[in-house]
């Protein structure tokens, strides 16, 4: 994950005179949301948090609450004191965000003290919490995290305490059962779609799957019906199993939207206990669907894809189970054809631009680049020129070849609108195929390209890499075509100087690199295989600027930033990735 709070900081790390950290000219106590004013005094001897948030930052408002409930627990010990220390840019988003925050604030008026915090304890990025001890110590710069990770156990978050923590988690590992797993203080049920409160003692002995899951994420809304006929087929054979919902939805609403379509059982809507889960389980990836065998023990951290894969047939979830499962899929695979991949049923063709179908079985005997985009994604449309450009260049010398289109468009339009400037085949709009094949691929991201050989078997499943760095010169994406590539890379240079000066980089000598990709420095081209690099400033030089070859001119195409695939919800100075909002 982004890094979104500063870094433990030595030259943070000596203790602070609060008052003077705290206070300005003039001004000698901090504000509540009422405009009631404490002075700074009172907080002497306290533990302090400094939230750096701001109203306008998406990972901070999801932060808040659950940093309001771990103060309203801590606050009544009377030795704990938050204070509030804001980015937004105007007085009236200040007092809103302010106005759902039981603690004490910088007032809005005093930017010359905000900002001196913000540069002191070297903010770099949004939700931040900077814990100080009652000497005025820093505890921690991680507070965001340690919130989240352990709450209100996590007092008074210092590392001596985080390391406590984790190794008490690391015991209950080891003695771990279905009750220390998902059991807390305050609770020891489960609960129904229907409102039922369910004793978790009556799942021991059972083999129970926990399903992490966020409700509008499109491959948990894939998994969770299929997981649920697996329930259903194994509840009528009468099989001791049980699954229980770890919902990371953060919208109760949507949370019992997804739950009513579940027969299974939940954790209660943001429970403490889903936040242990993720980090007990070391969650990575959704959907993930943990087995926890009859005896309470792990049996395995994620056959989400096996049940995808086998369905019912991955019961019970064996590690003897799983390897027999493993064997028919390397079977599968050795025995993959271009029918077996590219025909479901009466699916048995693909479509050109004009809409005509073209049977699978003429496809047979060439080499397929089956690829996975969409228009809305704006690294695919970047993508798009770069392999327009190597299926001309590969048709010329190879007619036994062709590029598939597999689609994640939203709506026909877009599919339409897209498609019509590609001059290969695709699957059609919606054809449920594309599940299958994004499943047996594991597509994770587009744009993603599958090359595929004259007999169906899978060459490669980074071709897009490939062609990115090598053009048309990567047909057909062997193993021993990238060998040949590769050796000529290495005579291409094998007559440079290992090193340069150059005057467009006075401060340091260049390196002849290997890097496979880099934006040249001097011509401002897109470069590939060798660069005269400089590591300490990320300087790049092409072989032909560095060695002052002559430049030919030539008409680039404008690339798009993947980065702009993201939708930033962001301010002058601030970008946001859906974790964390950075200084820009």
């Amino acid at each position: 994950m982004a890094m979104e709070e500063g870094s433990e900081m030595s030259n943070v790390s000596n203790a602070h005179d609060i008052k003077s950290l705290l206070s300005s000219a003039g001004r000698d106590f901090l504000v509540r949301n009422n405009g009631e004013q404490v002075k700074v005094d009172n907080l002497s001897g306290k533990n302090i948090g400094l939230y750096f948030s701001a109203s306008w930052c998406g990972p901070c408002r999801r932060f808040t609450p659950n940093l309001v409930d771990v103060y309203n627990e801590l606050s009544l010990q009377g030795n704990f004191e938050i204070i509030f220390v804001s980015a937004d840019e105007d007085e009236d988003s200040f007092n809103g965000y302010f106005s759902k925050m039981p603690w004490l604030a910088i007032p809005f008026s005093d930017s010359e003290t905000r900002d001196g915090l913000d540069e002191l304890f070297k903010v770099r990025g949004i939700p931040c919490l900077v814990m100080l001890d009652g000497n005025g110590q820093v505890a921690s710069q991680s507070g965001v995290q340690i919130i989240r990770d352990y709450g209100v156990e996590g007092y008074p978050f210092t590392p001596e305490r985080i390391t406590l923590l984790k190794e008490q988690e690391e015991a209950a590992k080891k003695a771990q059962s279905l009750s220390s797993i998902l059991v807390s203080p305050s609770r020891d049920f489960l609960v129904s779609n229907d409102g039922t409160k369910v004793p978790i003692s009556e799942l021991e002995g059972k083999t129970v799957g926990l399903y992490f899951s966020l409700s509008a994420y499109g491959p948990c809304i894939e998994f969770t019906p299929i997981l649920a006929e697996v329930y259903e087929k194994l509840k009528k054979r009468g099989e001791n199993f049980e699954v229980v919902l770890v919902s990371l939805d953060d919208d109760e609403e949507k949370y019992k939207e997804a739950f009513q379509k579940m027969p299974w059982l939940s954790l209660p809507f943001n429970d403490k206990g889903c936040n242990k889960l993720v980090r007990y389980f070391e969650l990575r990836t959704l959907p993930m669907l943990v087995i926890i065998g009859p005896d309470g023990k792990t049996l395995d951290p994620n056959v989400a894809e096996v049940v995808e894969n086998h369905g019912v047939q991955a019961y019970p979830f064996t590690p003897e189970r799983l390897e027999e499962l493993a064997g028919i899929e390397k079977a599968k695979l050795e025995a993959q054809t271009l029918e077996s991949v590219l025909v479901l049923g009466e699916l048995d063709f693909v479509i050109s631009k004009e809409g005509t179908q073209i049977p699978v079985s003429q496809l047979v005997g060439k080499n397929i680049l089956l690829y996975f985009s969409a228009e809305w994604c704006p690294p695919c449309r970047a993508f798009m020129p770069k392999l327009i450009k190597a299926y001309h260049e590969i048709k010329a010398k190879d007619d036994a070849f062709e590029v598939i289109f597999i689609s994640s468009d939203n709506d026909q339009a877009s599919f339409d609108e897209f498609f019509s400037k590609m001059p290969w085949l695709a699957l059609p709009f919606g054809d449920e195929r594309k599940k299958y094949l994004s499943r047996i691929f594991k597509i994770s991201g587009i744009p993603t390209a599958i090359a595929l050989g004259p007999t169906g078997k899978t060459i490669s499943k980074n071709a897009r890499e490939l062609l990115m760095v090598h053009g048309a010169d990567a047909y057909p994406f062997t193993e021993e075509r990238l060998k040949e590539i590769e050796a000529k890379i290495e005579e291409i240079a094998k007559d440079w100087p290992k090193k340069v000066n150059h005057a467009l980089h006075e401060e340091h000598e260049l390196v002849l690199t290997r890097r496979p990709m880099y934006g040249c420095d001097g011509c401002g081209e897109e470069g590939t295989a060798w660069s005269f690099h400089c590591d300490e400033c990320d300087f790049d030089l092409h072989p032909k600027c560095a060695l002052e070859e002559d430049k030919e001119e030539k008409g680039g195409v404008e690339d798009m930033d993947a980065d702009d695939a993201i939708e930033h919800a962001s301010k002058e100075g601030w970008t946001c990735d859906g974790e964390v909002c950075h200084k820009a």
